[in-house]
């Protein structure tokens, strides 16, 4: 495996520590800036469509500069970002400090992804991703938790001044470890956004997004179906998110080999599936016998985080297929997607939670991913042979 994706991975790492953590500090944050707890969600809501939407536009803006500076620029300002919101006054002050925040992320991940792919042989382009995504897996396994103990010892606010440090030492071992040098091609903003058009990539974009939408219809508000669905103590988030990330640190390396090896459509569609089958029974693990719902429900937040993280590497090896040489347009528009369907999930959650219950979320949430198979039989239906050349988008 080439070191480097290891320095970029540690990017991903910091991004994914706040992205995750916040599902565990939504309740301390509604109380301390006195709004309720749907709004509180729209906190992650603004993010992800800032990321959404930033990302393609910073990325044909800095699409020919050095990968190295803005990958260090990307980690410095969502540090700055980060600090601002452990500053923050008010519900708005915090708003406007993740959109930065999201921002940064954005332009980084893309980056990140486009050199991992650069870097890397044809054939371990899905492994060189999934390391890169693994930043975010481990954020997710030990990051989240982490951040979620912290909150509960000195607040919120300092889950925030962790994150500032952990984007600080991904900035620095970036510029001192990654070479110089490495450039990405002088692409439009229209260039970039036509890559949708490619045969195959509208259909898998919609799998993407409703994928991720069902799954962070719950994982947003994780924290509050522990404690308020299954009964537990408060204290107990930190050891239900590690759960979750031990699964999904599994999850992700299995997904992208199993998307080298068996081909990345069949291991979509089985971590779509399987993702569905996960949140139908979160919602039911409430219902199940008092002396039950604990362990069972520890079991299923442990196979659910594999399943729904053997996800991301094998969607963007997919995408990749269909187009293999528009490689960083085709990640930049899944990043894209990505962070729509985080957004809609975490909309359509603080609805449910608006007019239903928590325990609700769950057979919600598994809507989605029955729909992300209609995208990927659309995608199937219209695949042809990749075009690879940007000037037939013109």
């Amino acid at each position: 495996m080439d070191i480097r994706l290891l320095w970029l991975a540690v990017g991903t790492f910091a991004i994914g520590v706040e992205s995750f953590a916040i599902s565990s500090l939504l309740p301390q944050i509604a109380e301390s800036t006195g709004v309720s707890l749907t709004q509180a969600g729209y906190l992650v809501l603004a993010f992800a469509l800032a990321n959404a939407f930033g990302s393609p536009v910073l990325a044909a803006l800095t699409g020919t500069a050095d990968r190295r500076r803005t990958l260090t620029t990307a980690a410095l300002v969502f540090s700055a970002g980060a600090i601002w919101a452990g500053f923050s006054q008010g519900y708005a002050d915090l708003m406007a400090a993740r959109i930065l925040m999201a921002f940064a992320a954005g332009l980084y991940t893309a980056t990140a992804q486009a050199t991992g792919v650069a870097i890397s042989s044809v054939d371990h382009r899905a492994r060189a991703i999934s390391v890169i995504v693994g930043g975010t897996t481990m954020a997710v396994a030990f990051g989240a938790p982490l951040g979620a103990l912290v909150a509960g010892l000195v607040s919120w606010r300092g889950s925030y001044f962790m994150v500032a440090g952990f984007g600080v030492v991904a900035a620095l071992s970036i510029w001192l470890l990654l070479p110089s040098g490495l450039r990405g091609a002088p692409l439009t903003l229209r260039q970039r956004i036509g890559a949708v058009a490619l045969p195959g990539v509208p259909g898998a974009l919609l799998t993407t997004l409703f994928n991720l939408a069902g799954a962070f219809t719950v994982i947003i508000y994780l924290a509050v179906i522990t404690t308020q669905s299954i009964g537990l103590a408060r204290e107990l988030v930190p050891a239900v998110l590690l759960a979750f990330g031990i699964g999904a640190a599994f999850g992700n390396a299995v997904g992208g080999q199993l998307a080298d090896r068996i081909g990345a459509r069949p291991t979509v569609i089985g971590a779509a599936v399987l993702n569905g089958v996960m949140l139908l029974a979160i919602s039911l693990a409430a219902h199940l016998p008092t002396a039950a719902v604990i362990p069972v429900f520890f079991l299923i937040v442990i196979i659910w985080g594999g399943t729904s993280w053997a996800f991301p590497p094998a969607q963007s090896s997919y995408l990749l297929s269909l187009s293999p040489s528009n490689a960083p347009l085709v990640l930049s528009l899944n990043a894209s997607a990505l962070y729509l369907g985080i957004a809609s999930g975490s909309l359509i959650g603080g609805l449910v939670l608006q007019y239903g219950t928590p325990s609700d979320l769950g057979w919600v949430g598994a809507v989605f991913p029955a729909l992300s198979l209609l995208g990927i039989a659309v995608s199937a239906l219209l695949k042809r042979t990749p075009q690879d050349s940007l000037a037939r988008m013109g």
